[in-house]
C-alpha cells in the first residue's frame, strides 16, 4: 500500500515541497500527499491512520518560531525522526501570456504579503489580497481562470498548478529558510550517526535553576542551537522549555542527560535524530 504524509496546506506548498527534499535526500520515494487544513490536523490524520507520516514547519529565520507548534510537539506522542531546511522561495504568477502590467490583484498568505513588501512597491497598482495559503491562491487563480489576478507561491505551485511565473525568488531577505520536522516511525534512524536532540521540561522555580542546567550541557559539549519557553497553562510564571542541542558523541550526550535529569521536572524527549545541518 503507498505510504502518505500531511502536510499542513494543499498540494504545491512548501510543506509539500519540504517533504519531496527529505525523502528525496534520504533516497526514499516521497509519498503520497495528505492535506490538512490545520497543524493540529497533521497529528489527527496520523492517529486515523489517513497518514502514515508527516511534516510540520516549526521555525523560520525571519519569523522566528512557530510558538503553537511547540505546544503540539508536547501535546501528542509523535517522536520527531529527521529535520529538513527549505530556502522559501517567493514567486509572482499568474495565467499564462500576461505580464507584470496586467496584473491589479495578488492573492497569498498574510506571511507571503509580509516577505515580498518591498517587491510590491515598484508595482503600486496591484492590491495585495490575503489569504489562507499560497498554493491554495495558485490553485483558485488557475482553476477559476482568473485573469489580472496574481499569486505568490512556490516553483511547486507553478508546476502543478500550470502557472507562469511571472518574477521569481521576490522575497526581501534571500537568505529566508523554515526548518521543518520529520515524523515517521516506519523511518529508520541510524542511531551511530544520531546527533541532535529536542526535548522538553519543566524546573523547579528557584533562582539559577535554568542557568545550572545550561552550565551542565555546556560542561558536556552539548551546543544549544535553540531555547523556547511557553508558559504552562494554570501555572503562573511556571513555564515548559523546548531546548534543541547537537553533539558529536553520543555518549557524552547519554552522560549529559543523565546529569541534568534529577534537576528537571517532565523530561519529555521529544526525538534524537540526524542533524540536516
Amino acid at each position: 500500500m503507498d505510504r502518505k504524509v500531511a502536510i499542513q496546506g494543499v498540494k504545491g506548498c512548501f510543506h509539500e515541497q519540504a517533504a519531496r527534499q527529505f525523502y528525496e535526500e534520504h533516497g526514499r520515494l516521497v509519498p503520497g500527499i495528505v492535506e490538512c487544513a490545520t497543524f493540529d490536523g497533521l497529528y489527527r490524520s496520523m492517529d486515523l491512520g489517513d497518514a502514515d507520516a508527516a511534516v510540520m514547519a516549526i521555525e523560520n529565520t525571519v519569523s522566528g518560531g512557530l510558538l503553537p507548534n511547540f505546544e503540539l510537539l508536547r501535546k501528542y506522542d509523535r517522536k520527531i525522526k529527521g529535520e529538513v531546511f527549505l530556502r522559501i522561495q517567493q514567486n509572482l504568477m499568474a495565467l499564462p501570456g500576461q505580464t507584470i502590467e496586467d496584473i491589479k490583484e495578488v492573492r497569498t498568505h498574510y506571511m507571503a504579503i509580509n516577505q515580498t513588501r518591498e517587491f510590491f512597491k515598484k508595482y503600486p497598482w496591484i492590491r495585495l489580497v490575503e489569504s489562507e495559503d499560497t498554493a491554495k491562491s495558485a490553485a483558485e487563480v488557475a482553476l477559476l481562470g482568473l485573469k489580472g489576478v496574481g499569486a505568490v507561491a512556490s516553483v511547486l505551485a507553478a508546476e502543478l498548478y500550470g502557472l507562469e511565473i511571472l518574477a521569481e525568488s521576490i522575497e526581501t531577505y534571500k537568505q529566508n529558510f523554515t526548518r521543518f520536522l520529520i515524523f515517521d516511525d516506519a523511518l529508520a534512524v541510524d542511531q551511530a550517526k544520531v546527533n541532535k536532540a529536542s526535548m522538553c521540561f519543566t524546573l523547579s522555580h528557584t533562582p539559577g535553576s535554568l542557568a545550572h542546567v545550561l552550565t551542565i550541557l555546556s560542561f558536556y559539549g552539548m551546543n544549544l542551537t535553540r531555547i523556547q519557553s511557553l508558559p504552562i497553562p494554570g501555572q503562573e510564571w511556571q513555564y515548559f522549555f523546548y531546548v534543541d542541542i547537537k553533539f558529536d558523541d553520543h555518549l557524552r550526550y547519554e552522560q549529559a542527560l543523565a546529569a541534568v535529569r534529577p534537576l528537571m521536572e517532565d523530561l519529555n524527549i521529544l526525538g534524537e535524530y540526524i542533524a540536516a545541518i
